[in-house]
């Protein structure tokens, strides 16, 4: 059964808005987990848009479910998930002016620094999933640098904006997810994903997780957090 991670930095993003201290996303996650959600997932970014670092030490303590932090492969960031010890640590690519994560890690052109990336946050006893492309390439780099998990990017298939467009990506989700599973590395999966577009990837049955972050707490504005999940759980489950 394909579990859901739910993404809360869009609660930090509203907080950040006003420079206050409200709404919480320390918060937030005790009312996602207590809707059923199976993770709490927030990323940290360079400049701080969103998540702060205190968000990030006392969500490890608050959170009952799993942690998983989202970061950039850079030592400030290394330091911050040693210290912190999440579940899990999901490396991803980070611009300074992208709204979102916009594609995946190069996985195979930073091998050596992020092999010495993730031994030191394994050896700390921390999960690590790399963010990338539905690319066989880039998940047969990933074996090789000693990761334990991928998180396919589903945005391609996301933004398909015509049945075919969509079907092929779909296609292409499903090879990445049969090359990652013959590796014998987890699979998650997440970006862009929605209540109109999730069934789909929740019926892969390799995936383990879906992260989803953006369209829940859209939905949350209309109809509350708690059924806002409720909701997404329901469609992936």
């Amino acid at each position: 059964m394909t579990r859901l991670g739910v993404n809360i930095d869009h609660v930090a993003t509203l907080r950040e808005a006003r420079g206050v201290k409200y709404p919480d996303p320390v918060a937030a996650a005790a009312l996602v987990e207590m809707a059923g959600a199976d993770g709490i997932v927030v990323h940290l970014r360079e400049d701080r848009r969103h998540i702060q670092d205190r968000d990030v030490h006392i969500l490890r303590e608050t959170v009952k479910t799993k942690l998983n932090l989202e970061m950039a492969a850079t030592p400030e960031m290394v330091k911050i998930a040693l210290k912190a010890k999440p579940y899990m640590v999901t490396l991803v690519p980070e611009k300074r002016r992208e709204l979102t994560t916009e594609g995946g890690l190069n996985v195979g052109g930073n091998k050596g620094a992020l092999a010495k990336t993730i031994a030191q946050l394994k050896d700390a006893g921390i999960a690590v999933s790399l963010f990338i492309d539905p690319d066989g390439k880039q998940i047969e780099a990933s074996k090789e640098v000693g990761t334990d998990f991928v998180e396919l990017h589903t945005g391609p298939y996301c933004d398909a904006t015509t049945k075919n467009e969509e079907d092929r990506e779909y296609k292409n989700l499903l090879d990445a997810v049969n090359i990652t599973y013959d590796l014998d590395l987890g699979i998650n999966a997440g970006h862009g994903l929605n209540y109109f577009n999730v069934r789909r990837v929740a019926e892969i049955k390799e995936i383990e997780e879906l992260s989803i972050g953006h369209s829940i707490v859209a939905r949350a504005i209309l109809v509350g957090l708690d059924r806002a999940v409720r909701d997404m759980i329901e469609l992936i489950k």
